[in-house]
């Protein structure tokens, strides 16, 4: 079967304006038809169904034109993407306020025949009507356009603040001498300006600059100068949109009967109550606290062997350090690590990997590379090998540029649903992320965490891919938000077995797998400084739950007073926050993060179990976990893959605590 996709790369401005034109005339025409049926006529077929045709015309027409905003090259388009962007997610959320679409669904839940439903045709009616009573329909009309004004405009904040993150540039300017510590090849990657007839080297904020530069320049100034310019990413515009926000949805909440947004958000999440996620995070963080403080000792010394200063070390040092220990207590060298790691033999070995895993082939298509938003984006289709049908396609654009989102994530492009009883759409996604891009002279080297970001991202192009639910609704990753991170979390234990890590790695010059001392090494040092990384993820959790819970006080007061939780003083004259852009989209739910790891690393457990297979094991975790997508709750996807009730051990070893 071939998988029919957009032509991105010659979709123009008003190619986007006339696309998102059409997709409204759709949605409008699709609801139109449905509010005319007459209650007695009313059937699945006519009243709920219409609803998972309108989701998939919002979702494709994100996919083909507001994506654009993320990755073309172009600014002009990515200008008009953004745009059509926010004009297409108003329009869904007006569509979410329309009385008629409700009333016509509250008719046709009264009939008797829901009892004969299939369970995922029952699901999407509730999931219908509970959209609706979260959107107010069951106030009055007064109050329903107040929610309805609030949602509009909380859509276009937070368009502009991703917006805002994603277009802000920054650097510093250093010497060579103040490179010291990085490799030749990161070196010659920086672009370079001449002032006074020396050579400066700039450094920015993208991650292949930024984090190898923390990471590793001897000089402390500057990596300080380069740390504190990241805190205040976006900051001369994004708190003055993040205060509205959380003032709109405090608002929104107070207009829908619940005491915060955080309570109003969770309602549909698996923690359910504000409460349980901060006994959580408040449990994580007492249980780590004897580690953060071997942990911040232990850098502490390293810094005084290096400096002669024996004081506790700022929170801009402490990645330097733990590199620092690494090497010297492990003999361990990210750098020398990253050698092993060029990004051919990577995915070449992901593939193998994940293709055993869930069975199936990955194929490259440069056939139709040309029909993809840039050179850099290169397309594969996802086959059956018994069938040799094609399944899903995906592409994958890795490296930087400018405009470019600037982190790393998988954007679903296409989702999966039954199409009658012609067939399946076919998904398509697409794995953006910002790895170092190769040169004449030298290939993409990953360091670890890089080859550990490539199998989490990677792992979310399999869950939105190889979803077989007949409806949109529940295609691929759209699960509770904290779940959706578990199944790539799980996956990412595949980086640090010494067997796979043996089968991928190839140096890039003598092609010499990572020798296995050095990978016993690696793990030897994998707990290093993981309190403190861990309770900056509790701090980043506990911020965004106190934003949408407490109303009236800044962001700057509510950063501050919670940052004791990360071990580090507070660094003055920052606003971390202004460039936290999960703050949108993971609002009240960044917590999910730690606690669908949970979840990910307790069902690994099933492969390290004595006589496990890979392929056997991980047919069950595709037909348990993938395919299902949202059509069941996610504690009951998680029981019939472990075939028990989940506990937190394998995390809290993974963390370095014994259980």
């Amino acid at each position: 079967m071939t998988i029919e996709t957009p032509n991105w790369a010659e979709t123009t401005s008003d190619d986007i304006e006339r696309g998102v034109d059409e997709a409204i005339r759709t949605v409008e025409r699709l609801a139109d038809e449905l509010v005319s049926v007459p209650d007695g006529r009313r059937s699945f077929e006519n009243t709920v169904l219409p609803l998972d045709e309108i989701s998939n015309v919002f979702n494709q027409a994100s996919g083909r034109f507001g994506f654009l905003s993320q990755v073309s090259a172009d600014e002009d388009v990515r200008a008009v993407a953004h745009r059509q962007e926010e004009r297409l997610n108003v329009f869904a959320a007006g569509i979410g306020f329309r009385e008629d679409i409700d009333r016509a669904l509250k008719a046709y839940a009264t009939r008797a025949e829901l009892e004969a439903l299939p369970d995922d045709a029952r699901r999407l009616l509730e999931f219908a009507l509970r959209d609706y009573r979260r959107n107010g329909l069951d106030l009055d009309q007064e109050t329903r356009d107040e929610l309805q004004s609030l949602q509009e405009r909380l859509v276009g904040l937070g368009i502009e603040f991703r917006k805002k993150i994603d277009d802000y540039e920054d650097h510093i300017e250093v010497s060579r001498a103040e490179l010291d510590g990085l490799p030749d090849a990161y070196i010659e990657r920086l672009s370079t300006v001449e002032v006074n007839g020396a050579v400066r080297y700039r450094v920015g904020l993208d991650y292949p600059e930024l984090h190898p530069f923390l990471d590793a320049a001897h000089d402390g100034e500057r990596r300080r100068e380069l740390f504190y310019k990241n805190h205040n990413k976006a900051a001369d515009t994004n708190i003055d949109i993040l205060e509205e926000a959380l003032g709109v949805r405090s608002s929104m909440a107070t207009l829908l009967g619940f005491e915060s947004w955080a309570a109003y958000a969770l309602e549909i999440k698996m923690a359910k109550q504000a409460d349980a996620v901060l006994e959580f995070l408040e449990d994580l963080e007492e249980r780590l606290q004897s580690k953060l403080a071997a942990d911040l000792t232990r850098l502490s010394a390293q810094q005084e062997r290096r400096t002669g200063f024996g004081g506790p070390i700022g929170i801009s040092d402490w990645r330097y350090y733990t590199n620092q220990v690494i090497q010297e207590d492990y003999q361990v060298d990210p750098f020398e690590v990253a050698a092993y790691f060029p990004l051919d033999a990577v995915l070449d070995g992901m593939f193998r990997i994940y293709e055993e895993l869930v069975g199936v082939r990955f194929v490259r298509r440069p056939d139709v590379a040309d029909s993809a938003w840039h050179e850099d984006a290169q397309p594969f289709d996802i086959v059956e090998p018994a069938s040799g049908e094609a399944l899903a396609r995906f592409y994958m654009d890795l490296y930087p540029r400018p405009g470019k989102f600037g982190h790393a994530a998988a954007f679903t492009l296409r989702g999966g649903r039954r199409l009658g009883d012609d067939g399946y759409q076919r998904p398509i996604s697409a794995i953006v992320a910002n790895f170092t891009k190769p040169t004449e002279s030298s290939p993409s080297l990953l360091r670890h965490t890089e080859v550990v970001t490539l199998f989490h991202e990677f792992g979310h192009i399999l869950h939105q891919t190889l979803t077989n639910s007949r409806y949109t609704r529940f295609s691929g990753t759209r699960v509770e938000r904290d779940f959706v991170e578990a199944p790539s979390q799980m996956l990412e234990h595949w980086c640090w077995q010494p067997n796979m890590l043996s089968s991928f790695s190839r140096h890039y010059e003598s092609g010499d797998p990572l020798p296995k001392s050095l990978i016993n090494r690696m793990i030897e040092a994998r707990h290093t400084s993981s309190a403190i990384a861990t309770l900056r993820q509790v701090y980043f959790s506990r911020l965004d739950l106190a934003y949408h819970t407490e109303s009236g006080r800044s962001t700057d007061e509510i950063a501050r007073e919670l940052h004791p939780i990360t071990g580090f003083p507070f660094p003055e004259d920052t606003h971390f926050q202004a460039g936290f852009g999960h703050l949108f989209g993971y609002d009240a739910g960044y917590y999910g993060y730690l606690w669908s790891r949970v979840f990910g690393d307790d069902m690994f457990t099933r492969f390290e179990a004595p006589g496990a297979s890979v392929s056997s094991v991980g047919a069950e975790y595709r037909r348990h976990i993938l395919e299902p997508g949202g059509t069941a709750d996610a504690d009951q996807l998680i029981h019939r893959f472990l075939g028990r009730e989940p506990n937190a051990d394998a995390f809290l070893r993974e963390l370095g605590l014994a259980t």
